[in-house]
């Protein structure tokens, strides 16, 4: 019988060799473990099928069987029965940047203005519009400076020119951060 390098010492006595079905399933437990810390639907289902096979394995190291297994018709099986909507805000198109995208449309309504004015060169409602933006938090990819240009989205209620920037690139590419600089979603047009 094969068997694996991995050993266990017990108190009193030597260490003995794990059958390479123990070794498995501990690598199998901690796939578990991992896969249980997730969020996912997917990797909750992932998580159960794994802890099916982890008591199957056991099952049979330990000389038992298992049952056997029968697949429901197809007539039987339960059927999705909720259709899924397409929407705009749904899926937008993957962005460039590998940053969060957001959809234009789903742009706050001054954004949207503040792009217009871009597209138009301008006049734009503060002075320090239309500046060089330096990216030194580094959070967009890296060009050479001057590549980035900024702009104020007014923040209605705000005596200043607020959080909100629309950040354009030379070739045409366009960021929204509401939070000042702290994150940035890639806008698809």
């Amino acid at each position: 019988m094969m068997r694996s390098s991995l050993s266990t010492p017990s108190p009193g006595r030597p260490a003995e060799r794990l059958s390479w079905p123990r070794s498995i399933t501990a690598v199998l437990l901690l796939v578990l473990l991992l896969a249980s810390a997730c969020n996912s639907a997917a990797m909750r289902e992932a998580a159960q099928q794994l802890d099916a096979a982890l008591q199957a394995a056991a099952t049979l190291e330990a000389g038992g069987s298992l049952p056997p297994t029968r697949v429901a018709p197809a007539a039987t099986r339960p059927q999705a029965t909720a259709q899924v909507k397409a929407t705009a805000t749904a899926r937008p198109r993957p962005g460039i940047s590998g940053l969060p995208t957001i959809a234009y449309d789903d742009l706050p309504r001054q954004a949207r203005q503040t792009i217009e004015l871009i597209d138009q060169g301008g006049p734009f409602p503060f002075n320090a519009d239309d500046s060089v933006f330096q990216n030194r938090e580094r959070l967009l990819p890296r060009q050479p400076n001057g590549y980035y240009r900024e702009y104020t989205v007014i923040t209605p209620g705000s005596d200043d020119r607020g959080a909100r920037r629309i950040v354009a690139g030379a070739e045409g590419e366009l960021y929204y951060t509401d939070d000042h600089y702290d994150s940035f979603r890639e806008v698809i047009r």
